[in-house]
């Protein structure tokens, strides 16, 4: 079986083509930055993704780099001929790109789609909660405060 799941944010704006034929199609291309791991293990891979037709005319008109975006898609790899020498590719064709980040595009306004800040910005310092409220903490999954009834075992 054949199927990727990525999030991650857009590293540069959309760039959208229209196939050559009859029958034009679209054609929308970007590549998306996707962190792995945690403090000094963590590393970032970049991954190129193709989307085709409507979604991808929606993907030109609505992304922006750093727009926070998830990947339902495939890995399909190729090759082409350049100078003499082969060069192979892998991308990622979506078959479903959700747009997670909202506010302005690229400019970091919102909150992406798992509590994480739209763009590639620092996010401020926390700060102290108050007397008597409940402890913000970093929870992967996008859960921003913990108490016992939250607990589900």
């Amino acid at each position: 079986m054949n199927n990727v799941n990525l999030i991650g944010n857009l590293t540069r704006d959309p760039e959208l083509r229209y196939s050559t034929g009859a029958n034009q199609t679209a054609v929308c291309r970007f590549t998306i930055a996707v962190n792995d791991g945690y403090g000094d293990k963590q590393r970032t891979s970049f991954i190129p993704i193709v989307v085709f037709n409507k979604q991808a005319e929606n993907c030109d008109r609505y992304l922006a780099k750093g727009r926070r975006v998830a990947i339902t898609g495939r890995i399909q790899t190729g090759s082409y001929e350049k100078d003499g020498r082969t060069v192979y590719t892998t991308d990622v064709i979506a078959s479903n790109v959700e747009f997670l980040s909202s506010g302005q595009q690229g400019q970091g306004q919102g909150q992406g789609g798992f509590g994480q800040q739209a763009s590639f910005e620092s996010q401020p310092a926390p700060q102290a909660p108050a007397q008597g409220a409940p402890t913000e903490i970093d929870v992967p999954g996008g859960f921003t405060s913990l108490q016992d009834d939250d607990i589900p075992f």
